[in-house]
């Protein structure tokens, strides 16, 4: 009797899962050992750790403000600001935690109106000069009674206030304020030298609140822009089986148009010049590239640029038109498995819910510290006499403040977090393990979105009769199959692109540190090292996405799947480029389609240029009406890139399914093909058993 047609191990059968076994173990085993780890980590900072310290200010005592005792104090208020330029750089302080040498407390409200102690205050007390005029700045504790002469040298309140606004739960001052005269503090030292730009404008919480009121007012408005944005990139998906061949004609001659007339530019730019005589050995060499523009020669340049790639895009539709046909026969039938399978469009939301999950996991762990809490004693100015004897930067408690000593200024403040005990000392590699972490989660859930889509779309193809034989869900089972049997794969090939990255993320590091060293030949040697690194990512990740779709349709390892991958489109290189450039100009003037027509519909609209709509469809009164604009743009731009990278991964994998067609099969009795009719009329190829027309034997 006639034999099975050949069929590739997928997809639609119970049989079928018996052909795949499961790939990659050892690396399966390594990745689940290593998420293990990873949870293991989050636990370790969950109990060790105080997200708090990242997230509130504290005062001089280590106490949060905002939190407990502090409740309604949810600001800090330095005493005085310029300690923090006056004894070290403000990069250290931010990297401290904005911790500054001066006395820190936590506050209600920041100070709205300048003040300075006076000369005839300081035989007063604390109550009559701070407490009975509500300013309640003085750290807590300061009994009523005490002179205000002694809290001031033992800096237990300040000694000026000034105009402050908060930002990053800090008092900061506006930097309109002239400082006051005081000890320690020179006419040099200025209020944007103290903040050092940690505020970038007095009005930054009317914006904010205006910011709010107009999402407020537009949020329904700007959602009917995103769901036009989803409706024209669905019906650019589905239109191109009947528009694709005209559509990519029109593209290309409309690039063709476009060199022409810059050919025609350069030439009149080029002829003007020349008349003048304008030559670049007159300009000679200089760093201004816009004189460039008035030689003869730059014009000359890029007429032959232009020129040669006019020539170039000729030759091409004249030599490889045959190959282009098939690339728009191609897109064509993505376009009907796209049809056939609606559900595989909305997949991007599965992974984008998983890599936000992977981040927001990776961001908890990392808001975690791990920390202890010393307190030390300490002093303004260890100089002073008095303060000879006195240990300074020891242990102490802060609940008992020193009395009464000879040192004026001591106290016992808050340091900082210690790298004490065994936890501790490892904070650095567990940051550099939940770094690894992130990456490594966040390539293979990538992975197993591409490889799911693939299995998907693979079904499609190998389909012999066309709808019919098209798993039920086919997106349901090639991700339940990809998770069964190629978890291993997939964690193997985000750990070759992890480590590349890694590696990257490392040389941008050292370049970063290195950045003021003027050597020209070590600038040179890192810039050739960050743009082999940017190849070999790029190369990987292409390698990587045509692996995991031969592991969708053969479901073997990722090293044999990569090989084959690679060695099928080497074959089939001018294949593999006509397709891809005709591929993306494609999906551009799509973007381009979807983008271009959300943002001039959302500009006529909240710019209130569309009149006559009625009063339920007026554009709202905005302060900022581009906000709503931009909003909309750029998530009509996400939109369609989800919804087009899914089309990318369907040509993608049905090309590859194409050329593993054509080299496998022979269109005999025992091997047909599976190719659509429209691509065997161009290849010049036919069935002897027709899909469609005979039923296949089972």
């Amino acid at each position: 009797g006639r034999r099975i047609p050949h069929l590739p191990r997928l997809l639609s059968s119970d049989s079928h899962f018996s052909l795949r076994s499961c790939t990659d173990v050892i690396c399966c085993v390594l990745f689940l050992l290593f998420i293990l780890g990873y949870i293991v980590v989050g636990i370790v900072a969950w109990v060790y750790g105080d997200p708090r310290q990242v997230l509130y200010p504290r005062n001089s005592t280590g106490a949060y403000c905002g939190m407990g005792e502090n409740k309604d104090k949810p600001y800090l208020l330095y005493f005085n600001i310029f300690s923090c330029i006056l004894s070290t750089n403000i990069i250290s302080v931010a990297e401290n935690g904005l911790q500054c040498p001066t006395p820190q407390v936590c506050v209600s409200s920041c100070p709205e109106a300048p003040w300075t102690v006076e000369n005839s205050q300081f035989l007063q007390t604390v109550g009559e000069v701070f407490y009975t005029k509500n300013r309640n700045f003085c750290l807590p504790g300061v009994p009523w009674n005490m002179r205000v002469i002694t809290s001031l040298q033992q800096e237990l309140c300040p000694s000026f206030l000034l105009p402050s606004a908060p930002a990053l739960g800090r008092c900061f001052p506006w930097t309109n304020v002239t400082p006051p005269v005081l000890p320690g503090i020179t006419n040099d030292t200025t209020i944007e030298q103290g903040i050092s730009g940690l505020i970038d404008s007095l009005n930054a919480r009317d914006i904010s609140v205006k910011i709010f009121e107009d999402f407020a007012q537009s949020w329904y408005w700007i959602l009917v822009a995103l769901g036009v944005a989803l409706v024209l990139s669905l019906l650019f998906i589905l239109l191109l089986r009947l528009v694709a061949g005209p559509l990519v004609l029109v593209l290309i001659l409309g690039v063709l148009g476009v060199l022409a007339y810059g050919i025609y530019y350069c030439w009149e730019e080029y002829r003007v010049l020349r008349d003048k005589g304008a030559s670049i050995s007159q300009l000679g060499f200089t760093t201004n590239l816009s004189a460039y523009r008035s030689v003869q020669e730059t014009w000359l340049a890029a007429l032959i640029v232009l020129a040669v790639l006019e020539a170039i895009l000729l030759l091409v539709l004249i030599f490889l038109r045959q190959r282009i046909r098939i690339a728009i026969a191609l897109l064509k039938e993505a376009s009907k498995a796209v049809g056939h399978m609606m559900s595989t469009m909305f997949y991007p939301l599965v992974t984008f819910v998983l890599l936000l999950i992977c981040i927001a996991y990776w961001a908890m762990t990392a808001l975690y510290p791990l920390p202890t809490q010393p307190y030390v004693l300490w002093a303004s100015n260890v100089s002073s006499p008095g303060c000879e004897n006195v240990p300074i930067n020891t242990s102490c408690n802060p609940m008992v403040q020193p009395v009464n000593s000879s040192c004026p200024g001591l106290m016992c403040i808050f340091q900082g977090y210690s790298s004490t005990g065994l936890v501790q000392r490892s904070l650095f590699n567990l940051q550099i393990y939940g770094v690894l972490g992130l990456f490594w989660t966040l390539n293979w859930v990538l992975a197993l979105g591409q490889c799911v889509l693939a299995g998907a779309f693979a079904s499609f193809y190998w389909a012999f009769h066309k709808p019919q034989d098209i798993p039920t869900f086919p997106l349901f089972s090639a991700f339940i199959r990809t998770l069964r049997y190629h978890t291993g794969s997939l964690a193997f090939g985000a750990l070759i692109l992890t480590l590349v990255q890694i590696a990257r993320v490392i040389l941008e590091y050292i370049d970063h540190k290195l950045r003021g060293v003027q050597n020209p030949v070590a600038r040179c040697i890192m810039c050739c090292f960050k743009c082999c690194l940017w190849c070999l990512e790029k190369f990987i990740k292409f390698l990587n996405r045509n692996a995991y779709i031969m592991i969708a349709i053969y479901g073997k390892n990722f090293c044999v799947s990569a090989k084959n991958a690679f060695m099928l489109l080497m074959r089939n290189i001018v294949r593999v480029v006509v397709l891809d450039k005709v591929t993306d100009l494609l999906l551009f003037f799509g973007k381009l389609l979807v983008v271009g027509g959300v943002g001039v519909l959302s500009f006529y609209f909240f710019s209130g240029r569309i009149q006559g709509l009625g009063k339920d469809f007026e554009s709202p009164h905005l302060n900022y009406y581009w906000l709503p604009i931009m909003t909309s743009i750029l998530g009509a731009y996400v939109i369609a890139s989800g919804f087009f990278s899914v089309f990318g991964m369907c040509v993608d994998t049905l090309f590859l399914c194409f050329l593993e067609d054509l080299e496998r099969n022979d269109g005999s009795l025992d091997r047909p093909y599976y190719m659509s009719k429209s691509l065997l009329k161009i290849l010049g190829k036919k069935n002897e058993v027709p899909p469609g027309n005979k039923k296949r034997k089972k």
